[in-house]
């Protein structure tokens, strides 16, 4: 590899690492059957998982994680706001009993005050931002108030209208808390949290909002906003921006938006199809690779978005419908339900945890009547969106010849298929795609079958050059390049 080439290399993987979205995980514990805090806490680490929220200061589970790598965010409950919001010496006095004699042991770096309010049976709205004063200014009495951040959880519901994304408006009735707050939040750089849930858009509207869509599916029908023209190839893109229109609305668009609940249940109501495990795998393997890649939202495209996956466990003593007690990752008895990659940088297999999912030996290819522009888009789509490793298809490498458009897509759609479940519809690609029995491989080019080993890791994830644009490209990173040492100091720090 020549050295402005590696250089090049270089500065994207470290500048993915330093400003990748982050992915966290709910630990709720509205269940009487969960594993002790010491075990879900080395659960946790099996994982990697590093951003944990919990929706109280329990200091059974604040003290557990001390020492764990794992960065905290607790919550105080809306039954606590009225204290919270009344009296200072309330606070104080929580802050010295709950949070002190553990930090910073135990990293906590965000406090939730209230979570969703709009939604509590008993109208607490008005004691949000009393409440969070108040912890800010015990926070700063004792020096914390630049390390931990204070910010209030929201639903979608907080918006009066969602749809299109550019018509995001906040619900008026709410204006005389949600100003104020949003005025603590600019001054204090602290987040706009929210909770978004796509399954909830289709299942309530299955006719307007299709699986695919709701999913991240590549095959999902796009949708264009009229007053804008951008275009939403999935649900939680869409809900996000009408967040940030919402919130330009109200001239706060500089606020960062943090997704605090997200996912999908893995069991429902025999009325609710959508909740199954294979649905809620596919829904959090894209949800994580959209965050680590940084897609962004249409909106505000390579903008990093940090979100955590609802939830850890199942939780049995959670009121509603079926689906309400699933939204587990994990059994009580800690065995999974489905697996994840927590990289977003490769797949597992649904039922066994393993790598890549069993077809039986088929393959994906491109087909031979497939016109050069689609394949080109089917290319480009799979090594930059589809998250494909497409190293093996660059000069030099095992599969760069022959060096035809063909050759290289049917590697990166074959790619796609066996990482996506290796069914008809990972093989679609628009119709370009076409499943077969026959091994493709040759000489050292090995299409991975379904089944068989496939490396978790695609750090050499790169689109498919031709020679000039290599030329451009090299051109281009060697301005970059004395960047790298102040890319490096950012990353150490």
């Amino acid at each position: 590899m020549a050295p402005v080439a590696f250089a090049a290399f270089l500065f994207l993987l470290l500048v993915g690492q330093c400003l990748a979205g982050k992915v966290g995980i709910c630990y709720g514990r509205n269940a009487d059957d969960l594993p002790a805090p010491d075990k879900v806490v080395q659960l946790i680490q099996q994982q990697s998982v590093k951003y944990v929220r919990i929706y109280d200061t329990n200091i059974d589970v604040i003290k557990t994680f001390a020492n764990s790598g794992v960065e905290l965010m607790v919550g105080v409950p809306n039954a606590d706001l009225l204290p919270f919001a009344q009296y200072q010496s309330n606070v104080d006095t929580w802050l010295k009993n709950s949070i002190l004699p553990y930090y910073p042991a135990t990293m906590i770096t965000y406090i939730t005050v209230g979570a969703e309010v709009t939604e509590s049976p008993v109208n607490v709205s008005a004691l949000v931002v009393p409440a969070m004063r108040n912890v800010h200014t015990a926070l700063k009495k004792v020096g914390l108030h630049k390390k931990i951040t204070i910010s209030s959880t929201h639903s979608l519901g907080i918006l009066s209208r969602s749809f299109p994304p550019s018509a995001g408006a906040f619900n008026s009735s709410y204006a005389y808390f949600l100003k104020p707050m949003l005025e603590f939040l600019v001054e204090n750089q602290a987040p706009f949290m929210v909770d978004l849930y796509p399954y909830y858009a289709y299942q309530n509207s299955p006719s307007n909002v299709s699986l695919n869509y709701a999913l991240f599916s590549p095959q999902s029908q796009d949708v264009i906003d009229p007053n804008t023209g951008l275009v939403y190839s999935n649900m939680f893109d869409a809900q996000i921006d009408s967040i940030f229109f919402a919130l330009m609305a109200l001239n706060f668009k500089t606020l960062k938006i943090m997704v605090t609940e997200t996912g999908w249940p893995n069991k429902g109501a025999a009325k609710e199809t959508g909740a199954t495990p294979d649905n809620a795998q596919t829904y959090n393997t894209n949800l994580i690779r959209h965050v680590v890649n940084d897609s962004g939202t249409p909106a505000k495209p390579g903008e990093e978005i940090d979100v955590y996956i609802f939830s850890l466990f199942n939780e049995n003593r959670k009121p509603g419908i079926e689906s309400e007690r699933n939204w587990g990752l994990f059994f009580p008895d800690q065995s999974s339900i489905y697996s994840l990659d927590w990289t977003g940088r490769g797949n597992v297999d649904i039922m066994t945890g393993g790598n890549i999912t069993n077809a039986n030996g088929t393959w994906c290819v491109a087909s031979a009547n497939a016109s050069e522009t689609d394949l080109q888009n089917g290319l480009n789509w799979a090594c930059g969106p589809g998250n494909v490793d497409c190293s093996a298809i660059q000069p030099s490498q095992p599969c760069y010849q022959p060096d035809t458009l063909a050759s290289h897509a049917s590697y990166a759609f074959n790619s796609y298929y066996q990482q996506n479940g290796a069914n008809d519809v990972a093989c679609d690609f628009g119709g370009t795609g076409l499943r077969t029995t026959k091994d493709p491989s040759y000489d050292t080019c090995v299409y991975v079958a379904a089944g068989s080993k496939m490396s978790t890791t695609n750090s050499s994830t790169a689109p498919v050059l031709n020679g000039s644009s290599s030329s451009r490209l090299n051109k281009l990173f060697s301005l970059w390049l004395p960047m790298l040492p102040v890319v490096i100091a950012a990353c150490i720090m």
